[in-house]
């Protein structure tokens, strides 16, 4: 079929096409527990407490590319950008920096519709405030997201396709070289009848497809195609999270559309092997980056 023409299946098995670390079918809990030194720079971009990026800054000379990092956790409240560390130190440690954004979900004070969206453009957009002080290259930026921040990252980069007059597309939406998606959600209305994250759409967009079908269509990355910018979209096989098959159909409506976009699938990867810079999935990620960045 035309699909497997669109996929390029990576397999970590004893060929040793990946190897990028000794570890497989990574938990929730074992990423906690990796450890991460501090951002270089703690940097608020609005008046909430959400509304905060950490700034790691690679070693040596700049300007240096700049990955704009956000993190997942079901658009919930319960789940902060501690757990994303990791992937931000390991992109400054492989030369890229990292802008990990924090933001406003469902449980926080303005959270969830629009709140949330309004935050990642006006965090991803405060990048030029900080870009002199910090040697960050306007030029060379990209976009990361994991699970419920792969879909806002997916989101980030096709938000100018939104109409003018709309506030969440911002006056001048910060250039993007292209956009990674980690086992990203990006159709919201299929998300939301498979229960994917249990009710956590409906409660991001204050209700079903049927009720808000404007907000999942503003919302919805699917929705937005042609993004006109590369996508890199890394998924595991074994997510038992995020099925991978919203990928799949992505990835196939996104070329339908004229966009070059390309799915990897690593085998034996489960939901937060892509988030754990001590798997072989990571060995993808860091791929999916710097071809972006080319």
């Amino acid at each position: 079929m035309r699909r497997a023409a669109l996929i390029l299946v990576l397999t970590a098995s004893a060929a040793g096409r990946v190897r990028a670390g000794d570890r497989q079918g990574v938990s929730f809990q074992e990423v906690l527990a990796l450890e991460a030194p501090p951002p270089d720079a703690r940097i608020a971009y609005g008046p909430a407490p959400p509304q905060l990026g950490e700034l790691w800054v690679p070693r040596g000379p700049g300007p240096h590319p700049v990955a704009v990092v956000i993190h997942g956790g079901c658009w919930s409240a319960e789940y902060g950008e501690g757990h994303i560390r990791p992937v931000c130190a390991a992109l400054a440690h492989a030369g890229v920096a990292a802008w990990c954004l924090e933001y406003r979900r469902v449980g926080d004070e303005g959270g969830g519709w629009p709140g949330t969206f309004a935050d990642v453009g006006r965090g991803a957009d405060h990048l030029r405030e900080i870009a002199p002080s910090h040697l960050v290259d306007l030029t060379r930026v990209v976009a990361v997201g994991h699970s419920a921040g792969g879909h806002l990252a997916l989101w980030l980069a096709g938000r100018a396709r939104l109409p003018a007059t709309d506030p969440l597309r911002g006056k001048e939406p910060l250039p993007l070289r292209g956009v990674v998606g980690l086992a990203p959600i990006p159709d919201l209305a299929r998300a939301a009848a498979d229960h994917v994250c249990g009710d956590a759409v409906p409660s991001l967009l204050g209700g079903l497809p049927e009720a808000q079908s404007a907000r999942y269509a503003a919302a919805s990355p699917i929705g937005l195609l042609p993004l006109g910018i590369p996508q890199e979209i890394v998924h595991g096989r074994e997510d038992r999270i995020v099925p991978v098959g919203l990928s799949e159909r992505y990835v196939a409506a996104a070329r339908e559309k004229g966009d070059a976009a390309r799915l990897v699938v690593v085998e034996g990867a489960g939901h937060f092997d892509l988030i754990a810079p001590t798997s072989n999935a990571w060995l993808r990620v860091e791929e999916a980056v710097r071809t972006l960045l080319k």
